[in-house]
């Protein structure tokens, strides 16, 4: 029998002491060693391909769980996948350990919680403004910015055929900045009938999997400033509209941005991520679509197979996963992701990009994980100034803010190289860091993000 990941970590402890830890059920530190929080009484269940609905009611009955969700879009591709519920007196580390020893089985985890990973800063912050998508010869210049204005000045702007998935909070729509770079579902309309087959009824502009609705912005009046604030944040660093008088410009001026919305107010969960990203996938086999990337500034929980599999659905069709590092613990000091993992910025799919930030001055930011083998490279992070709900501005620091500017720059990056593959794109992104003194040792290419630089690389014959 084989255990996954998280199930060997149990290895050693006896079945009494297991069923012992379920007078402590329903709380984070039943998980095991390393825990971070989850749903409690939930677990995500992979069943292995072609097991029958029996074998599968085998299985639950031993271990007393009961089906809630299934998940579509990696229950197509493997066997099926479930999220299903237990009772509270039952602990979830015996859960998990029970579901495993079923050779129905593949494997059985937490659902984790997510968390994007921003700090906020001061909301009038001015000084630097824009200084993540300056250049070193641009006016006004900033030699540790991105340098993506280089980039605009060759007439490198972007193109709306480019498509980015932001998987993170929603979206305001109606923003000044975003609006014209928002996506609007030409495979499905407005009529309470899922034109498109793809089992979301009017996904106009993505889907909220956090509410499992068509409505990707859930702001609450005209004072609300703060719902949906950081998925608004990053698309703006993405795709805010350029050369229109107003507010900022992001690394592609023109774009367009997919929703898949699946972090509330208390942050997200596994099942919920899964979907998320399984929907980007499927929206661009299904139809298509020009899309190289999706930003995935968020982290928290521990290892998931079922999250890694959704990542490597994406690479499979040329999708790159760009992440956050992460912003350290609770001291706001950043860690060491190679001495401990940083999910989901830490898993080993080819086509992971994981992103540090990086200050003004070039530094590594306080806040910012790194890792030698771990971490690629660094971006723009601190003081990052972008588009947040009700036609507002502000500048939050984190490695969120960080990882839409290399999603930008890959972006950018098929529109000048339509052809490229997620690989191809990859390789340009990290070739054109441009070495760092104190990012030295502290990412693998020990450089931070050059947008221009990436952008005149010519892909390789493959």
């Amino acid at each position: 029998m084989k255990l996954s990941q998280w199930s060997r970590a149990l290895v050693g402890i006896t079945l009494l002491a297991v069923l012992l830890v379920g007078a402590r059920a329903g709380r984070a530190q039943d998980a095991g060693p390393g825990t971070e929080p989850h749903v409690p009484g939930e677990v995500l269940i992979q069943f292995r391909a072609g097991v029958s609905p029996q074998q599968q009611q085998r299985a639950r009955g031993r271990a007393g769980v009961v089906p809630v969700e299934r998940i579509r879009g990696a229950s197509r591709v493997a066997g099926q996948l479930e999220r299903a519920v237990f009772a509270q007196r039952q602990s979830l580390a015996a859960t998990i350990w029970m579901l495993e020893a079923d050779p129905a089985v593949a494997f059985a985890e937490p659902n984790w919680i997510y968390f994007h990973h921003d700090v906020s800063d001061d909301p009038y912050y001015t000084n630097g403004l824009l200084w993540g998508m300056y250049g070193d010869v641009s006016r006004p210049d900033s030699p540790y910015g991105s340098q993506a204005d280089e980039a605009w000045l060759a007439g490198i702007t972007g193109i709306q055929s480019v498509h980015v998935g932001v998987i993170d909070e929603g979206i305001d729509l109606n923003h000044e900045d975003l609006s014209a770079n928002i996506w609007i579902n030409p495979y499905d309309k407005k009529d309470g009938v899922d034109n498109d087959g793809n089992g979301y009824v009017d996904d106009i502009h993505g889907w909220d999997f956090a509410n499992n609705d068509n409505s990707i912005y859930d702001g609450k009046g005209p004072k609300d400033t703060s719902t949906d604030s950081h998925g608004t944040h990053v698309s703006g660093t993405i795709g805010g509209k350029g050369r229109n008088g107003k507010g900022v410009a992001g690394v592609n001026w023109n774009v367009t941005v997919i929703s898949a919305k699946f972090l509330g107010s208390r942050g997200g969960t596994l099942a919920n991520a899964i979907k998320a990203i399984d929907y980007i996938t499927d929206l661009k086999t299904r139809h298509g679509l020009n899309l190289p990337a999706t930003n995935n500034s968020w982290g928290g929980g521990g290892f998931s197979q079922a999250l890694k599999d959704a990542i490597e659905r994406a690479n499979t069709f040329n999708i790159l996963f760009v992440a956050a590092a992460g912003n350290g613990g609770s001291d706001g000091v950043g860690d060491n992701n190679d001495a401990v993992a940083s999910y989901p910025s830490s898993y080993t799919n080819d086509n992971v990009i994981a992103v540090a930030s990086i200050t003004s001055s070039g530094a590594k930011s306080s806040f910012s994980n790194y890792g030698f083998t771990t971490v690629d490279l660094g971006a723009p992070g601190s003081g990052i100034l972008s588009t947040t709900p009700k036609n507002t501005y502000s500048s939050y620091s984190g490695t969120s803010m960080a990882t839409p500017h290399v999603t930008g720059a890959v972006a950018l990056y098929a529109s000048a190289h339509p052809a490229a593959t997620a690989a191809q794109i990859k390789a340009a992104i990290l070739s054109s860091a441009v070495p760092t003194a104190l990012l030295t040792g502290k990412t693998a290419t020990g450089g931070r993000l050059d947008v221009n630089g990436a952008r005149q690389i010519v892909p390789l014959l493959q």
